[in-house]
């Protein structure tokens, strides 16, 4: 049976379900998601929590009843009709948006009748398990001057054994949710009433971890052949006009004026990189050229989207911009593609998911070169014998793009790597290089993120982890503890010890009992804990418990920095 059907299915049935309860509310839209269903309503109180559990016992009735879905081919003016007569304004919108003259509907049990081109089930009873989720606030059509509707998820799977898994899933997720995890490790916050929504600050121990993760990338970038490069972070308009993005994305940037010239607070960071490109004759010889820069931008994001480190409207990129040859074309793809196995698997992660996106409704550059842009990233893709899925239409203006999604410990997917190929921007901006033979020619760029938003990235190694970061991440490696104040002089030789073999340590001599400091240093998710006491001292040796593990035994201190500096290095 396919998933989005029955989930499709069931959200007509919640929808059912409410119009039963709730003669008087109105019906939004109600597709299926990745993860389940939706349906939003046009209520005048507020659905509560108690309500969903209300919904939840008529939508088993509904499906005990192993009601038909029926459906109907109806001309456009009949089901304006219909909709009209039913009081149905959302659907009588959407009717009009509609450039087809038959529509279909379906009808469900005695009175449910919905606008839907399908396909649905064959019966409500088809229907096994399912739970509703949540309740939340969506604009119509997502556009903020449209009416407020109350949206109602749900999701619905084959088998019970399926759903109780998701169910255990989620409550899971909460305890790793980044949102609640980043500020009470103090790694970081997001919302400053004063500095304003979607704009992070970094505390000290998020600041070093994004510097550790900045740190490793520069020095792979490097090894690769890729020049660092900084642009500003603010440009001319033109620049943008040129690009086509303030056509195609300028409902995204922050624009401002200076006296009579309009400025742009950089959304992306190709045109900086396309100016740096263009600041002498290039030569055959010199391709590829590989930009890299940890770029920040910013993107003017409704409130409603914003969401964690996961969509906020400052953040860092670990941008390239390769300009080659055709010849080079596919073999460069084929690198970055490697650049991205080998840094997921350092940082953890060991499972993806690959999507080709192709032209979308709204494009620049010719049709030829979108069919050789997107043949070069399907050859990259099949040489390397990596299973992708087609995502139509959903490719970047100016190229198709391989994305490249990683999956955490819970197998959820978070976007990071892409690789958009482009002919368009170097004819927009007049990019050339001299052949062998003296001739001016156009080279081809690719845009690529590796880690993609560094925002984003931590946000998905916090949940990963549940913030219990790999050694070499942890912004403290090893709290020393020593068990009275006595032995702070030894506990502080042994922090100044460790400092010296570059091993990131902290010292608890806070007047509590060691049990207290102990589960406090566990709370805070610190890889090694080193025990002093009066027997390790006249031994010249340290107790340590490792996080997950506990208590290991006590060693001589050269051993156990001997063992935590190959553990670092070996990135385990």
């Amino acid at each position: 049976m396919d998933l989005d059907t029955l989930r499709h299915s069931c959200s007509h049935v919640m929808a059912c379900a409410v119009k039963e309860i709730w003669p008087e509310v109105k019906l939004g839209i109600g597709p299926s998601i990745e993860d389940g269903f939706y349906y939003d309503f046009d209520k005048k109180g507020p659905f509560s929590d108690e309500d969903l559990v209300k919904i939840e016992k008529k939508m088993q009735e509904i499906i005990t009843k192993n009601e038909p879905f029926i459906r109907e081919e109806l001309s456009k003016a009949e089901a304006l009709k219909l909709f009209k007569k039913l009081k149905e304004d959302y659907k009588v919108a959407l009717l009009h948006e509609r450039p087809e003259e038959r529509v279909s509907v379906y009808k469900t049990g005695k009175d449910f009748i919905d606008l839907c081109r399908g396909p649905h089930v064959e019966s409500t009873g088809k229907i096994k398990a399912f739970k509703l989720l949540s309740i939340a606030g969506a604009y119509w059509h997502g556009i903020e001057t449209n009416p407020m509707l109350q949206r109602i998820y749900g999701t619905c799977f084959e088998t019970q054994k399926e759903l109780d898994q998701y169910v255990k899933n989620l409550e899971e997720a909460k305890e790793r949710d980044h949102r609640k995890l980043g500020p009470a490790l103090e790694f970081f916050d997001i919302y400053h009433e004063e500095a304003g929504a979607g704009l992070v600050f970094y505390h000290p121990k998020g600041a070093l971890l994004r510097t550790l993760i900045e740190d490793y990338e520069k020095k792979e970038h490097l090894k690769r052949g890729y020049q660092i490069v900084i642009t500003p972070h603010i440009m001319q308009a033109s620049l943008w006009r040129t690009s086509g993005h303030y056509e195609y994305y300028k409902e995204n940037m922050y624009t401002f004026k200076i006296k009579d010239r309009e400025f742009v607070l950089k959304p992306m960071n190709c045109p900086g990189h396309i100016l740096i490109y263009k600041s002498k004759n290039r030569s055959y010889k010199e391709l590829p050229i590989r930009f890299f820069e940890l770029g920040t931008v910013y993107r003017h994001e409704k409130a409603g989207v914003l969401h964690g480190l996961l969509r906020v409207r400052g953040f860092t990129q670990d941008d390239a911009h390769i300009f080659c040859l055709p010849e080079q074309l596919v073999q460069e793809i084929h690198m970055i593609i490697e650049l991205v196995f080998d840094t997921m698997k350092v940082f953890g992660f060991d499972d993806v998911g690959i999507e080709l996106s192709t032209r979308p409704e709204k494009y620049i550059g010719s049709e030829e070169d979108w069919q050789l842009a997107t043949e070069a990233l399907e050859v990259a893709l099949k040489e390397k014998g990596l299973p992708y899925d087609i995502n139509l239409g959903e490719g970047a203006f100016y190229g198709p793009k391989i994305d490249i999604k990683l999956k955490d410990a819970l197998k959820r997917k978070w976007q990071c790597a892409t690789i958009q190929c482009d002919f368009a921007l170097p004819k927009r901006f007049n990019l050339s290089f001299v052949d062998s033979q003296g001739k001016e020619k156009q080279p081809i760029m690719l845009h690529r993120v590796i880690l993609g938003s560094l925002e984003r990235f931590i946000g998905a190694l916090l949940e990963h982890y549940k913030g219990a970061l790999p050694l070499w991440l942890s912004p403290a490696q090893v709290l020393v503890i020593p068990v009275k104040d006595s032995l702070q002089e030894y506990g502080i030789k042994i922090q100044h010890t460790l400092e010296e073999n570059f091993i990131r340590t902290e010292i608890d001599n806070r007047n509590e009992t060691l049990d207290k400091r102990i589960r406090q240093a566990e709370l805070n998710r610190i890889p090694y804990i080193v025990v002093v006491g009066e027997r390790e001292l006249r031994e010249g040796r340290v107790c340590v418990r490792k996080r997950s593990v506990g208590d290991i035994g006590a060693v001589p201190i050269e051993q156990f920095i001997k063992q935590i500096k190959q553990e670092i290095e070996n990135k385990k």
